[in-house]
């Protein structure tokens, strides 16, 4: 099967090693699979360094180098991109430090293989979880995406997730979308834009300490979010078909 896993990598010396070890057994199981490492200026550790030693004894981890980036949000869409470029039919977005499990990378092969276009992992359906996170970020994931579905009428588990999958046309077609978000509320912009595609919820266990979210962040979310607000009352909804 040819599909690719893109992996922003920020600061994450600390847990690369236990990662890699969960990633390089996820792909020995399914004997195929590439990992792309997005690399940029926001680490201020050996991350880099890390990554393009693995990259070098190992093929299958593929480290990109984009210092362009001006956010998080460009470390996504560039690793969309490379991915996309190199031809892999199925592109799963994750996060490092095992903040998302790999052994849920099987589950959301299956499910983009039984005819859905899109695979959002979800922590608030049965079977999902979040652990170790303050009671302050849980509560903004909850109440993110409760109000976000009131606003934008999606129907959504989860909104703010940052573990999903997509078939090559579905990154086709949103890879050069000008996105408003710079930061967290890209994953709940992204799945608005993608509420008319056929997508299962996939239940998601987040078992890492959440980082702070910014002042900064959370005025950005609230902007974007109600643009598109607005947008859906004047009877303007943007969509991605």
């Amino acid at each position: 099967m040819n599909f690719a896993i893109i992996i922003p990598m920020a600061n994450e010396a600390g847990d690369f090693h236990p990662f890699v070890d969960e990633m390089m057994k996820m792909v020995d199981s399914l004997r195929s699979g590439t990992v792309y490492f997005i690399c940029d200026c926001v680490s201020s550790d050996n991350t880099l360094e890390l990554c393009r030693d693995l990259s070098a004894k190992d093929g299958r981890f593929i480290t990109v180098w984009s210092p362009e980036n001006r956010n998080l949000v460009d470390a996504y869409v560039k690793g969309y991109r490379t991915a996309y470029k190199n031809g892999h039919e199925i592109i799963i977005e994750m996060d490092a430090g095992l903040s998302h499990d790999p052994r849920a990378i099987p589950m959301f092969l299956r499910v983009l293989n039984e005819g859905n276009e899109c695979a959002f992992g979800s922590r608030f359906i049965n079977g999902g979880s979040i652990q170790q996170s303050s009671y302050k970020r849980i509560f903004l994931s909850k109440f993110g995406t409760i109000l976000s579905n009131i606003l934008l009428g999606t129907k959504m588990y989860d909104m703010t997730s940052g573990f999903q999958g997509f078939h090559a046309s579905v990154v086709k077609q949103f890879i050069d979308y000008p996105f408003l978000s710079k930061a967290h509320f890209y994953q709940t912009e992204l799945r608005y834009l993608l509420r008319k595609k056929r997508y299962a919820e996939i239940p998601i266990h987040y078992r890492a300490p959440s980082p702070r979210v910014s002042r900064n962040a959370i005025v950005n979310s609230i902007s974007v979010l109600f643009f598109y607000f607005l947008k859906r009352l004047s009877g303007n909804a943007l969509i991605i078909k």
